[in-house]
């Protein structure tokens, strides 16, 4: 497989899993922002924060109101990580590879595109009553997941995918754990509160979490949530499922035995696997849960620099990518 193709698929599923995921962030702040009367700048800004966005957005607003962060996170086009530039993004990467792709996969991925287009359109209604816009931009990125896990065959197009998938849900998932705890938790008024308990399931529903870590748990206890969100093994959104799957697709594209590595991304992957498989959410939390977190987004992010050395970068002695002498495909 060339290194471009490779290189496209991952990003075009980076981009359509982080618009899913930025719908999720303005869907839990709002959800939050309910117990927070008075406090609203406070939590708006806090959701910047925690996507390192605060400098950019300062270029453009005054003031981080509810409504400036949603304009500026879902149809900003000079913000690269907002909805509408994610899948322009996502869908320009696609075109790139369209024979690459089946039929039903581009057809998903240019309607997403085209109903956030039009919603950017109306832009003034959607984000003063953003749920219907985010409620569509979820389902619409389910639709596409469903058409990519239905139709396309498991080869090395499809593990290139879902690498882009999970390393990008990872850092995702933890970001929304970010939101909450770092920001919200330390108010001691709050703490062990209903307050709380209604901020922590608004946490889990963000993430389509809330029925699965009910039936799981039971009650909601910040510990559990966080074990729930970041070390289930069963939880297909939470930091540790998606960084296992990773770590698989990995493996398959070069071929690489478990307990081996044969290039950087492996050995990282696996090194971050492992750290997970012996993690313990109440050590987690008594050593700093943000701190986790950081630790966490820096090793994704030397994840995803490795993978692009690893099989997208070309050797310009060979022509090749830098993985092998070999062609990806098998």
């Amino acid at each position: 497989m060339l290194c471009r193709v490779a290189e496209s698929l991952f990003w075009m599923s980076r981009y359509l899993e982080r618009a899913e995921n930025q719908a999720r962030f303005i869907d839990v702040t709002s959800n939050i922002a309910l117990g927070y009367r008075g406090r609203e700048l406070d939590l708006w800004s806090s959701l910047l924060h925690a996507g390192g966005d605060v400098e950019t957005f300062k270029e453009t607003y005054s003031a981080p109101t509810q409504e400036n962060v949603i304009r500026y996170l879902l149809f900003d086009p000079k913000n690269q990580n907002s909805v509408v530039s994610c899948l322009a993004a996502a869908r320009e990467n696609a075109r790139s590879i369209r024979e690459n792709l089946t039929t039903p996969m581009w057809e998903v991925v240019n309607q997403f595109y085209l109903r956030v287009r039009k919603a950017a359109s109306e832009s003034n209604r959607a984000i003063r009553q953003p749920h219907g816009v985010l409620e569509q931009i979820k389902r619409s990125a389910h639709q596409v997941l469903g058409v990519i896990q239905a139709t396309w065959s498991r080869g090395e197009a499809w593990h290139f995918s879902s690498l882009g998938y999970h390393l990008e849900r990872a850092d995702k998932t933890s970001r929304i754990l970010d939101v909450k705890y770092f920001i919200l938790l330390p108010d001691p008024m709050h703490v062990g509160s209903q307050v709380d308990v209604v901020q922590w399931a608004a946490l889990l529903e963000s993430t389509s979490a809330l029925e699965m870590y009910r039936r799981e748990y039971g009650r909601i206890e910040p510990a559990k949530v966080v074990d729930f969100l970041m070390l289930n093994t069963r939880f297909p959104r939470s930091m540790r499922f998606c960084v296992r799957d990773a770590e698989s697709s990995i493996r398959a594209i070069s071929g690489t035995p478990m307990h081996s590595f044969s290039n950087p991304a492996e050995q990282l992957v696996a090194q971050l696997n492992a750290k997970l498989n012996y993690a313990r959410a109440t050590d987690v939390i008594g050593n700093g849960l943000h701190q986790f977190v950081d630790d966490f987004q820096s090793q994704l992010n030397g994840i995803g620099a490795a993978v692009a050395e690893s099989f997208f970068q070309v050797n310009m002695n060979t022509g090749r990518g830098m993985q092998s002498q070999r062609s990806f495909m098998r």
